[in-house]
């Protein structure tokens, strides 16, 4: 059977720096993100795509808050849900396009994923992740009395809402995406990191206020579905030791003792690099074959070549 894979694409990848983030926008990225795709389906691979939705999920947001007293409220993990929803489309739309000009005859199923956390989770007594737009002192508490928000003021620009990013436990539907995946449908899944859910007592699932780390649920996915290697597209072409220090080096091809050794030494700080290099080291140390991270525009030449950063296991280089 062909090699399998689930491929991370950063929130970066859709909206640039310096767009408004328009839907046509979405389309154009998504197509490079679409070409890259296509090379790979030439080269056998089987895959399912993640994407982050940072920009995305604070619009809609916004729409909620705008619209409230108008239209019915949203609660974070609907707006999850819509996010999946919109991107979902914007991904099909695309890679339906760019694998048809490449002459490849594939259905692509965009599959709406819940993910458990724990209502345990010490996330939830000090939540930490920044959401939605920036708002003055005094924006800022008329939310906290309004809507009962964590307020925080972020990089010095403003205040912000902030919630709980609890730890990923378990995919619901892990199951209905391996099962498209063997159909070698291209399957969308866990968008912006799925959406958030905890399990009463009764065994039912209800939604909760939280983002979950992207990274965290691509690696999650990739364990419960085997895939063979977990791939994240970024906004650099490799990782680098030393970064913006004299002596920066990339890294091309490194085992995880190697690698453990760097982020021992703090080279992958949490706001940077460092969740996906936890996330890879976590899929290596569970059985995969290859971690790899590399820029979109790489990312094809990444797989199927020598570019980009691959992790490996220590017997495996």
């Amino acid at each position: 059977m062909a090699e399998s894979a689930v491929i991370a694409v950063g929130g970066n990848s859709l909206i640039r720096a310096g767009e408004k983030g328009t839907i046509p926008e979405q389309l154009a990225n998504a197509r490079v993100v679409g070409r890259a795709i296509a090379a790979l389906m030439k080269s056998g691979l089987r895959m399912a795509v993640t994407h982050g939705n940072g920009p995305q999920v604070g619009a809609q947001l916004l729409r909620s808050e705008r619209a409230a007293g108008q239209a019915y409220e949203q609660g974070l993990d609907v707006c999850v849900a819509a996010t999946q929803g919109e991107i979902g489309y914007v991904l099909q739309q695309a890679l339906q396009i760019e694998l048809q000009l490449a002459g490849i005859r594939k259905q692509i199923a965009a599959v709406l994923t819940r993910v458990v956390v724990s209502a345990e989770d010490p996330a939830f007594q000090r939540p930490t992740k920044p959401i939605g737009p920036f708002y003055s002192r005094s924006a800022a508490d008329e939310k906290t009395r309004q809507f009962g928000w964590n307020m925080i003021e972020d990089a010095a620009r403003g205040y912000r809402r902030i919630v709980a990013s609890p730890k990923p436990v378990e995919i619901i539907e892990a199951g209905v995406i391996r099962a498209v995946l063997d159909q070698d449908i291209l399957v969308i899944a866990a968008g912006g990191g799925g959406i958030p859910v905890v399990r009463r007592e009764c065994g039912t699932l209800a939604g909760v206020d939280a983002v979950i780390d992207k990274d965290s649920a691509s690696v999650l996915l990739a364990i419960q579905l085997g895939v063979d290697r977990l791939i994240f597209s970024t906004d650099t072409d490799h990782i680098f030791v030393h970064f913006r220090q004299p002596g920066q080096r990339a890294l091309k091809r490194v085992g995880l003792s190697e690698i453990m050794t760097y982020c021992d030494a703090g080279e992958f700080p949490p706001g940077s690099m460092g969740p996906k290099v936890e996330a890879a080291v976590q899929f290596l140390r569970a059985g995969g074959k290859e971690a790899i991270i590399t820029s979109i525009d790489n990312l094809a030449e990444a797989v199927t070549g020598d570019a980009g950063t691959h992790i490996v296991p220590d017997d495996g280089r």
